[in-house]
């Protein structure tokens, strides 16, 4: 049987048979004035992590973990940058250790490089996190101009999470729903997540 690891969000690692598949590449599709760093900052509690930030300096990241409201671990923070963002993200990569979590945020500045040597660095990272057992989270904005290698990257991930946000009358509504999950079955339900305090699942009503 495949071993899984959680996600954090009771909810639905259940959902999800116990959580996500040892060795799989989570891309994670949200808007950028989304909520959705409550998910890779409750990832961080689940388990070691390596959080490459590929836009804000590693201080604000920093910040912005230990101000979170969701509980929070304290992952190693490296910021890529230069002119080779592949090849300075893929020094990093190479040091995950054993059953941890890999965090890319964002991967857009990845997706907008050479598309071959993108693609030889998504298998790099899936042979890795299958050699140590991990997991890793590719978070994709889904802003007005998506990068070309945004359909590489969603090709290549074992697992897509595509969350929403609905901005209503009287609340805000975040719908996730999992379309792709290579090693079980995808979701055919949307899961309503609550983003404040922490993230759970909001079962308060149906959606429509």
């Amino acid at each position: 049987m495949v071993q899984r690891l959680r996600t954090g969000v009771e909810v639905l690692d259940r959902k999800l048979g116990g959580g996500i598949p040892t060795g799989s590449l989570v891309a994670l599709c949200a808007q950028p004035a989304s909520q959705a760093e409550l998910f890779l900052h409750e990832l961080t509690a689940m388990r070691g992590t390596l959080y490459v930030t590929l836009g804000r300096t590693e201080a604000a990241v920093a910040d912005s973990i230990q101000n979170s409201p969701t509980r929070t671990g304290t992952p190693t923070i490296r910021h890529v940058t230069g002119d080779a963002p592949i090849d300075n993200a893929a020094k990093f990569v190479s040091a995950l250790p054993e059953a941890s979590n890999l965090i890319v945020d964002p991967a857009d500045v990845l997706e907008r490089h050479d598309a071959d040597r993108y693609r030889n660095f998504l298998n790099e990272v899936q042979n890795h996190l299958q050699n140590t057992g991990s997991m890793a989270v590719f978070y994709c904005l889904d802003g007005i101009a998506v990068p070309p290698g945004r359909d590489t990257t969603r090709h290549m991930a074992d697992v897509v999470f595509d969350l929403e946000t609905h901005v209503g009358s009287d609340e805000i509504e975040n719908r996730l729903t999992v379309p792709k999950f290579r090693g079980g079955r995808a979701l055919t339900d949307v899961v309503k997540l609550g983003l404040a305090e922490e993230v759970t699942i909001d079962t308060s009503r149906d959606i429509a």
